[in-house]
């Protein structure tokens, strides 16, 4: 078959949708010349310092406008630390996909630790350290300890999944398609913006709730649908920087020996399956009592999340214009750290 004509773009635009709202921020152009100036050119120039070239692609990246499409109620103020942690998983994403397995897990240690308070920034050893102490502030003028509890539950599980890609690129190994999926369930690191709703609602939802398993399955269908939807987007970036060992297309196309093509459509089956079970789950949500609207209006934002993706991220030249930091790059400047 020749997939020279196929476009993962146009099958993104045209054939995966999604019947919720698109809203956005009106601060996203605020808080991105925070980014922007006090950030990646300030608090954390250090990183790049020596590597403009490499700033400007996270510039571009507009993380605070990807944010905007998650959050678009947000109050500025709130949408602060959102933004942070935005660039902060951009960071961490590209500074520890070139490491090894097994350095990931003090990484994990470390950030586990500032984000509970229990060590500083400055004491933690590792180069986002600080970066997690600010947001752990930030958020503790919103969000009650409880809740950055369970917000750092859900960053560790991103580790995990970010380690366990790591062996598979090590050994240059593939997967099944199920441990595929439940892999970048964790890795997207998706979990942690959903625990960051109550932040912008100001509503604090008990534990029971969370613990909930239609909520815990509403969560995990949303993991999975930005993932599939990523998978597409990014099969080309991760052909380039050999990390197609996790791309769940690249994993079918593994697993059943089929064309680019054929792959990205089975992972549109699969993800419109998971849709149908979320739409299905939204409509007919248990009775929460006195929490129902808030839980309601919970799922709805977790909903915008799945369109405000697809309208932000297929504009996005990381994605599109082979715009993502050199691995090598990558790998020279953890050396150095």
């Amino acid at each position: 078959m020749n997939t020279e004509k196929f476009s993962t773009l146009e099958l993104l635009y045209k054939e995966f949708r999604y019947p919720f709202p698109t809203l956005k921020n009106p601060y996203a152009e605020q808080l991105q010349e925070i980014t922007e100036n006090q950030w990646i050119d300030g608090e954390y120039l250090w990183l790049y310092e020596q590597n403009p070239d490499l700033r400007k692609k996270y510039k571009k990246t507009k993380t605070a406008h990807i944010a905007a499409q998650w959050f678009p109620t947000a109050t500025p103020e709130r949408f602060k630390p959102i933004c942070r942690l935005m660039l902060w998983t951009l960071y961490n994403d590209d500074l520890y996909e070139e490491s090894e397995p097994e350095d990931i897990g003090y990484v994990h240690e470390q950030s586990v630790a500032v984000l509970k308070g229990e060590i500083s920034g400055e004491d933690s050893g590792i180069p986002l350290g600080k970066m997690l102490a600010s947001l752990r502030s930030e958020l503790l003028q919103f969000i009650p300890e409880e809740s950055i509890s369970r917000f750092t539950q859900m960053i560790s599980k991103y580790f995990l999944g970010l380690e366990t890609e790591l062996k598979y690129k090590k050994n240059k190994t593939y997967p099944s398609v199920s441990e595929c999926i439940a892999l970048r369930e964790n890795s997207i690191c998706l979990y942690p913006f959903l625990q960051l709703t109550e932040v912008e609602t100001g509503i604090t939802l008990p534990p029971e709730i969370h613990a909930h398993p239609v909520i815990q399955r509403l969560q995990a269908l949303a993991c999975h649908l930005v993932t599939f939807f990523n998978e597409v987007q990014s099969v080309i970036k991760d052909e380039a920087t050999g990390s197609i060992y996790y791309n769940i297309v690249k994993v079918i196309q593994n697993e059943r020996q089929m064309s680019l093509k054929e792959a990205c459509l089975e992972d549109l089956r699969l993800h419109n399956k998971d849709l149908k079970e979320f739409l299905e789950l939204q409509a007919s949500l248990p009775d929460f009592g006195i929490w129902q609207e808030a839980v309601v209006n919970w799922v709805h934002y977790m909903s915008m999340v799945l369109s405000g993706w697809k309208n932000i991220s297929t504009k996005l030249d990381r994605y599109n214009m082979m715009e993502f930091p050199n691995a090598a790059e990558l790998r020279e400047k953890l050396n150095k750290i």
